[in-house]
């Protein structure tokens, strides 16, 4: 089944996914990697798929110009009501002039879009020369699924194991509602773009629920998989992170 006729026919959260409702460790996480690569300071950023505006709100600490798009108007409406710059527009087709950009960024958005290509290459197309492309998007080799797959006709959520080693034709059978990635599969969408990969690393989950069960079992689990981003077992990462430069 195409995105589009899931979008129509299951509800958002599927199609769409969860935006960050409260921020925790895992988000302070992924945004210290990304002050580790990327200037921030005073620059014109962008957050495509901002969902809440959760991070908006905290690019807002770098810089007052910041803006949001989310193809979810409810979303939007939310946001909007204590964050400026926020509107409703899809990743495909962004409302900003060529060079707008010191920073695009995509948290989690690429997986659910209709044409992920597409989307990198507008975010590209906003990007100032020297600007850069931000991402983090589902690595194929994560032991889980954890946007829920379909059975029959019957969703199930969850966290499901060993659906991204499946064969593509398969994997689509349980998964069609969101895409991952295998390292070439992302880099890929940069093909043919005017952009140099900077960084292309993963990270592990934040375990910010068992941390807040257990802090013992979270802070080791922490320690044990945060030591493996830096070996070979980095490629099992749950998300890949992605920093292009625009040439």
């Amino acid at each position: 089944m195409e995105q589009a006729a899931l979008a129509a026919a299951e509800p958002k959260w599927i199609t769409l996914g969860h935006p960050s409702y409260v921020w925790r460790f895992g988000q302070d996480r992924r945004l210290a990697l990304i002050e580790r690569h990327v200037p921030l300071k005073d620059k014109a950023i962008l957050d495509v798929g901002c969902g809440l505006g959760t991070y908006v709100e905290k690019f807002r600490g770098f810089s007052e110009d910041v803006h949001g798009v989310d193809v979810d108007e409810e979303r939007v409406a939310v946001a909007s009501a204590s964050l400026p710059n926020i509107q409703v527009a899809f990743g495909e087709d962004l409302p900003f002039p060529d060079a707008r950009f010191d920073v695009v960024f995509l948290n989690e958005v690429i997986e659910h879009v209709e044409d992920d290509r597409r989307t990198i290459a507008e975010a590209v197309r906003v990007l100032r020369p020297g600007g850069h492309v931000v991402i983090y998007a589902p690595n194929r080799w994560f032991p889980f699924e954890t946007h829920g797959v379909y059975v029959g006709k019957r969703f199930v959520f969850g966290n499901i194991p060993l659906v991204g080693y499946l064969p593509d034709p398969l994997r689509r059978r349980f998964a069609p509602h969101v895409r991952a990635y295998t390292h070439r599969g992302i880099e890929r969408l940069f093909d043919g773009l005017p952009v140099t990969i900077d960084v292309h690393s993963y990270v592990y989950p934040g375990f910010d629920n068992f941390a807040a069960r257990n802090r013992l079992v979270g802070g080791a689990l922490r320690r044990i998989f945060y030591f493996l981003e830096s070996t070979a077992f980095e490629r099992f990462g749950l998300s890949h992170f992605v920093v292009a430069r625009r040439r």
